[in-house]
């Protein structure tokens, strides 16, 4: 019999030549019990085909070989007389029948999960591109006010949010809406709640959606007070975007997203998401332990409305404000676990300034002023304020002429933000991370914003008796810097992990708006110093306990110290 062919089956098909070869064994089965003495069966021949073939592992080969030598001598001492339906049906060992089962077994399980229709976990295909996460926090917190905090600090940003304050004191007796400053608000239960979801469109395409919690629609806090009667909370589009990454190094969103860039809390709140477009570089440099980034964002942070005013015919051209960033970084890794990582940034932020009105004689029935738009969407406390209107005085009655005012922004800015972080390894496994961030608005000037305002600043001022108020009278700065030392597992991984950090930061009233940064901290805002400590304890998988303490009081003006004290569980999955 010729080999040749078989030698070339392997895999499956070699399988199915066995099988076949075995089938024709059988056909020729009944001749060999009529086999000449002294002769090789067909049988022999075949298995020693199949041996010398690879078709069949050599002791499997052996102990078939054996078993039909065997028959084959039987057959010859006594031969066999078949009777009519006899079918005579060799033996195959139970190491080839293994062998047989295993392989096929292997190659059907292969097939299935490939093309889902037979795996125990088996799911949807497009099950496996989406990605769920979330959060949830409780929190119990503590606001604490000194008894020597003054009893005048204005809401400005309720007196923008409604139709203006009249500071007439002939026609309104009334004082402005007041923050509270001396009465202490102790465990206050708290929640925050984010829910997203994550979907991988094609290759280089993702996209997602987030919902998070929230007392209002403001940008810096998703954090939910409880009570309001037990009444149902409230769930806002936290984020929602599109990301394409042609490249490794390369990334691009757009939409509403996480930060894109590398910031402290003095600047950027931890909750806040920016609106836009943002273009992000990274790459490494493997051999040297260095690596680059660098990130462009574009943010719309106001559109003119489409029909403002809206009582006259002849519309506002359209004055949007935005905030372009771009930011430049690196991190150099170095020794064993040491990292040195750095990013300097520049934020202009365009058209955010107040703007004097022209006069506008809202006596007669006009309901707006033409700058009334430059007043900030959205505001903390902080900032140096100016008014905004240029209210005409009604001829026939002057002195009781109703002067309802808003505020903007008195100072330009254009901010250059610069991070420093090193990391280190200390003792017992744990690490040491030491970060240093230090900010400039190099579009501060007490002098423009005097001229600008024509004298209208209200808040940040100082006076003495009758003297002539002019820019030296405004008490402000340009600066802000942090400084933050954190020491434990810098990274949670299990239960038992635990850090603690101790940090000092002080912001002057124009460094930055005060709009975006941190709410937690002198309760949010600019004209802050103080130090502030916590510690964190994971007690459980993704589930960790949160202590902190901040302790902040006013850089310029009237006295402000105010104490916050949080303790919450963070659950994350």
């Amino acid at each position: 019999m010729k080999t040749a062919g078989l030698k070339k089956i392997s895999g499956p098909f070699k399988r199915v030549a066995l099988v076949g070869a075995i089938g024709l064994a059988l056909v020729a089965g009944n001749a060999q019990a009529q086999q000449a003495p002294g002769q090789e069966s067909t049988m022999v021949k075949l298995i020693r085909s199949l041996i010398d073939s690879g078709a069949l592992e050599p002791d499997a080969g052996r102990l078939l070989l054996e078993e039909a030598m065997g028959d084959g001598r039987s057959a010859a001492a006594t031969p066999a007389q078949p009777q009519p339906g006899d079918v005579r049906v060799p033996y195959i060992p139970q190491t080839v029948r293994d062998e047989i089962r295993e392989e096929v077994k292997a190659e059907v399980l292969a097939q299935a999960r490939e093309e889902r229709w037979a795996a125990p976990d088996a799911v949807p295909e497009w099950t496996q591109r989406i990605r769920v996460e979330g959060d949830v926090r409780v929190r119990n917190e503590s606001r604490l006010y000194s008894d020597n905090n003054s009893d005048i600090e204005v809401d400005w940003g309720a007196i923008n949010a409604g139709s203006g304050y009249d500071v007439n004191p002939n026609t309104n007796l009334l004082l402005p809406p007041l923050r509270n400053t001396r009465e202490d608000r102790t465990n206050s239960w708290r929640i925050r709640a984010r829910l997203g979801i994550t979907a991988d469109l094609g290759e280089h395409t993702q996209a997602g959606v987030r919902l998070a919690t929230g007392n209002d629609n403001g940008p810096v806090s998703t954090t939910q007070t409880l009570g309001g009667g037990l009444e149902k909370k409230d769930a806002w589009i936290d984020q929602a975007w599109i990301a394409w990454s042609p490249a490794d190094w390369l990334r691009v969103v757009g939409g509403r997203f996480d930060n894109p860039y590398w910031s402290t809390e003095t600047v950027f709140s931890n909750d806040l998401n920016f609106d836009g477009i943002a273009f992000a570089y990274s790459d490494a440099f493997y051999s040297d332990g260095l690596s680059v980034f660098a990130t462009l964002g574009l943010t719309p942070l106001e559109y003119s409305s489409d029909n403002f005013p809206g009582t006259s015919r002849e519309k506002a051209e359209s004055r949007d404000k935005w905030l372009n960033g771009l930011q430049l970084g690196a991190e150099w890794a170095f020794n064993d676990d040491h990292r040195l990582r750095g990013a300097l940034a520049y934020y202009d932020f365009r058209r955010i300034t107040g703007r004097l009105s022209e006069p506008c004689a809202l006596y007669a029935g006009a309901d707006h002023c033409s700058t009334d738009w430059t007043r900030p969407a959205f505001m903390q406390k902080g900032n140096t304020l100016m008014l905004l209107r240029d209210i005409s005085l009604d001829p026939i009655d002057p002195a009781n002429t109703p002067q309802p005012q808003y505020v903007g922004l008195a100072s330009e800015f254009e901010l250059l933000d610069m991070n420093l972080r090193y990391t280190l390894p200390a003792f017992g496994g744990y690490g040491l991370q030491l970060d240093a961030n230090w900010v400039r608005n190099m579009a501060y000037d007490a002098q423009e914003m005097w001229e600008r305002s024509r004298g209208g600043i209200v808040t940040n001022l100082s006076a003495a008796g009758d003297e002539e108020l002019s820019s030296d009278n405004i008490e402000s700065g340009d600066t802000a810097y942090q400084f933050q030392a954190t020491f434990g597992l810098l990274q949670f991984a299990q239960p038992g992990d635990w850090n603690a950090w101790l940090g000092y930061r002080r912001i002057d009233p124009d460094a930055l708006p005060d709009a975006y940064n941190d709410s937690d901290f002198h309760l949010g805002g600019t004209n802050a110093k103080g130090y502030y400590l916590g510690a964190s304890w994971m007690f459980d998988k993704r589930v960790w306990l949160n202590g902190s303490w901040f302790a902040a009081k006013e850089v310029f003006g009237p006295p402000l110290s105010i104490d916050v004290f949080q303790l919450e569980v963070n659950a994350k999955f």
